[in-house]
């Protein structure tokens, strides 16, 4: 059973691993820094039109960030 914090462990470390500031990322997307902020703490998560932004600014499968794949 795929869990909540498997979900955002791999969101963490795919925000990590981009190497794209918390700025820009926020600002790629309409957001603030802090929001971008809380992701990475895994304080909140986002909706599910702004994780679907937010895996095409990362270039990242979001099967993968959802557990679904593992890569």
């Amino acid at each position: 059973m795929i869990t909540l914090e498997q979900i955002r462990v791999r969101l963490q470390e795919a925000i990590k691993q981009s190497n794209i500031k918390q700025k820009e990322l926020a600002e790629k997307l309409g957001l603030t820094q802090s929001t971008i902020a809380h992701y990475l703490r895994g304080d909140i998560m986002p909706a599910l039109d702004t994780f679907a932004n937010l895996c095409a600014a990362l270039d990242v499968d979001a099967s993968y960030i959802l557990c679904l794949t593992d890569n």
